[in-house]
């Protein structure tokens, strides 16, 4: 499905940026991106990604159904714990409405 930008909404916090827009079906969808500058090293590249996929599991009866939403780590992410990325996860949601 090719999306168009003017329907695509950003967010950036201070540890991750989020991208999200409506999709047409029932449920959300959700992908996460970590790349090369946040870690050279794919340990701590897919402990983030663990850490980002607990994160949404956990919320996701709280989005609001029909959404696809893209997680996009910042290099900053690497020095925090897992409460704290939970915190601003949460918070950003929140801020966007995405939330019910």
């Amino acid at each position: 499905m090719i999306y168009q930008k003017r329907h695509l909404r950003k967010i950036a916090g201070e540890l991750v940026f989020l991208k999200f827009r409506k999709n047409n079906l029932k449920n959300t969808r959700c992908g996460f991106v970590i790349n090369l500058k946040t870690s050279k090293k794919s340990t701590i590249r897919n402990k983030i990604k663990r850490r980002l996929r607990e994160i949404i599991r956990q919320n996701l009866i709280n989005i609001k159904p029909g959404f696809d939403i893209v997680v996009i780590a910042k290099p900053e992410i690497v020095n925090k714990n897992y409460q704290e990325i939970k915190k601003e996860i949460e918070s950003l949601f929140k801020k966007t409405k995405v939330y019910k």
